[in-house]
C-alpha cells in the first residue's frame, strides 16, 4: 500500500481484503462498489492499483454476466493479466469461471482485447493460463492451427511440427473476423493466431503439453502432482519473463 493514500482508502483496502479472506467475495465487491458511487471511477481505480493480484482474482472471478460489474470494467490489462496467471492455484477442472472472467474483461465494450492478451502473454504463466481457458477446446484449437478453420472436418488429424507451426504463423486468414465475432474462444483464437502468432504458438504446445500428461494416465499423473503441484512444465513455450511480484512476495492466499 503507498504511504500516501488516503486514510479512508487503506481502511477500505484493509476492509475489502478481510471480507475476502473470509470468503465473503460479495460483500468485497459491495464494499468496492460503494467506494465507486460515492467517490467516482477514479478513486475505485487508485485502489485495485493497490490491492495483490490475489484479492483481485478473487472479485473478477465470481462473475455474473447477468449485470455488468464496475470491477470488471475498470480492471487494467496488467492487473487482469496478474490475477489469470494466479487463477490455477483454485484448481478449477472445468476452467468455467477462468473463461467466464476472460470473456466478460477482454471482450467489454471500451476493450482492445489484444492489450488484455499481450498482457497475459507476458507474464510468466501466460501462456498456461491461455492453454487452460481452451482445454475443452483442444482439438479444434489444433485444426485451426493447421487449416485456418474450426472445423475438425477440414483437418486430416496430422500435428503439425512446432517448426510448420511458425512456418504457417503469418498465413492469410481463411476466416473472416466477422464469422468468428462471438466473444467467446473462438475470436479469442483467431486474434492470437493472427495479431499475436507467437502467443497463440505457444498456447498450443502447451495445450499439447498439457494432452500428454493426460493420456500418461491418472496414476502417473497423480504422481507428477504430489511432485509439482500439477503444473506443466513450460520453460520452452513460454515467453513471459515477469512473474507477479505480489505473488512471490505474500505467499498467503485468501484462496
Amino acid at each position: 500500500m503507498e504511504e500516501n493514500a488516503p486514510m479512508n482508502h487503506l481502511a477500505l483496502i484493509e476492509k475489502t481484503q478481510s471480507l475476502i479472506a473470509a470468503g465473503d467475495i460479495v460483500g468485497a465487491e459491495s464494499a468496492l462498489v460503494e467506494l465507486a458511487d460515492t467517490e467516482g471511477d477514479g478513486a475505485l481505480m487508485v485502489v485495485l492499483e493497490q490491492l495483490p493480484p490475489k484479492d483481485i482474482l478473487a472479485v473478477i472471478r465470481e462473475y455474473d454476466n447477468s449485470k455488468e460489474s464496475i470491477i470488471n470494467l475498470l480492471v487494467t490489462p496488467e492487473q487482469f493479466a496478474r490475477a489469470v496467471v494466479i487463477e490455477k492455484q483454485y484448481k478449477d477442472l472445468t476452467r468455467t469461471h477462468l473463461r467466464g472472467m476472460v470473456n466478460s474483461i477482454i471482450f467489454r465494450e471500451d476493450a482492445d482485447p489484444m492489450e488484455f492478451l499481450n498482457a497475459i502473454g507476458d507474464l510468466e504463466g501466460g501462456s498456461e493460463a491461455l492453454a487452460d481457458y481452451f482445454s475443452e477446446k483442444w482439438a479444434r484449437i489444433e485444426s485451426f492451427a493447421r487449416t485456418g478453420t474450426f472445423d475438425a472436418s477440414d483437418d486430416d488429424g496430422q500435428v503439425l511440427s512446432e517448426t510448420a507451426l511458425y512456418s504457417s504463423a503469418y498465413a492469410s486468414p481463411r476466416l473472416e473476423h466477422d464469422e468468428v465475432a462471438d466473444q467467446d474462444w473462438m475470436e479469442l483464437a483467431y486474434l492470437l493466431r493472427y495479431q499475436n502468432p507467437d502467443l497463440f504458438i505457444e498456447t498450443v504446445l502447451v495445450l499439447r503439453a498439457k494432452a500428454r500428461a493426460h493420456d500418461l494416465g491418472d496414476e502417473e499423473e497423480d504422481t507428477t502432482a504430489e511432485e509439482d503441484d500439477g503444473k506443466v512444465e513450460t520453460a520452452n513455450t513460454d515467453r513471459g519473463q515477469a512473474t507477479p511480484a505480489a505473488l512471490e512476495a505474500d505467499e498467503e492466499s485468501a484462496i
